[in-house]
């Protein structure tokens, strides 16, 4: 699926085009991808310049909300299949999700991807071919890329989460030359596609799921032995668990996914807010 190229707008961005237009302005400098880039915009009466493309002012815009140009005005980064899933602005510039108003990513004190970097580092990906279980917006992927793996095997099972992946900039392209053919994105469920890897073919491991009452196939023992198999031995796997509060969910989470981890063959321990874990 092609990569939007577009500007992608937030309410800030909005109200500071125009802002700089009722001053008198002749451009407007800033970032108008997220945060990936800065440039000039040109500003006109009618419309604005970007990439030697015209846009109109946009009209009044809404809080917590990304938009990209659609070919005929500005659209929400956002669509109701089953879910609403939404693309949302943070601090960091770098977005994370939504999927029914419940935030998918860490975002409050850290930049997603700065935290996807820390936890792509435990599992030291340089050279690498490296199994990324639940690709998400594909910050897991993108560290991998520049942390120089060799090979990185990516699933997502959601096609509304594939689609956000493709108007994010933060969210590597498969098909782009900066990733040089290293990252195979796959539209598939990976509790069920884990049986067509080959065992041992897999040099490092990141798992990211939902969480477990979304879908508590991806915690099963039966999953975690095909994540020993497919593993070589010695290979690390981070297994992002989060911190479920246990006063209030009786739960122990990231325990109960070491003790299952260690029946599968790992030794584990815990780390940042998951568990990271060796193939004996």
């Amino acid at each position: 699926m092609p990569h939007y190229s577009g500007p992608l707008l937030t309410q800030p961005i909005a109200d500071a085009l125009q802002a700089a237009r009722a001053a008198g302005a002749q451009t407007w400098a800033g970032s108008l991808d997220l945060g990936r880039t800065n440039a000039d915009a040109v500003l006109k009466a009618d419309a604005w310049v970007w990439r030697d493309q015209r846009y109109p002012y946009p009209a009044s815009l809404k809080d917590r909300t990304i938009y990209y140009w659609d070919g005929e005005d500005y659209a929400a980064v956002s669509r109701y299949a089953g879910s609403l899933i939404k693309l949302v602005p943070t601090q960091w510039g770098t977005p994370t999700f939504e999927i029914d108003g419940i935030k998918m990513l860490v975002s409050a004190q850290i930049s997603p991807i700065d935290d996807a970097q820390r936890k792509v580092a435990l599992v030291e990906p340089r050279g690498k071919t490296v199994l990324d279980t639940c690709g998400g917006l594909g910050y897991f992927a993108a560290c991998c890329l520049q942390a120089g793996a060799a090979r990185i095997q990516s699933f997502e099972k959601n096609e509304s989460v594939l689609w956000l992946r493709t108007l994010n900039p933060w969210s590597p392209d498969p098909d782009a030359p900066a990733s040089g053919g290293r990252l195979q994105l796959a539209h598939a469920d990976v509790s069920v596609a884990i049986a067509g890897i080959a065992d041992a073919s897999v040099d490092a491991l990141l798992h990211d799921p939902p969480r477990f009452g979304i879908a508590g196939e991806l915690y099963s023992q039966r999953f975690y032995d095909h994540l020993a198999r497919v593993l070589r031995r010695g290979g690390r796997l981070f297994h992002y668990t989060g911190s479920p509060n246990k006063l209030t969910s009786g739960r122990d989470v990231p325990r109960e996914v070491a003790k299952r981890l260690e029946k599968a063959g790992f030794k584990t321990q815990l780390a940042l807010d998951g568990v990271l874990a060796t193939k004996r």
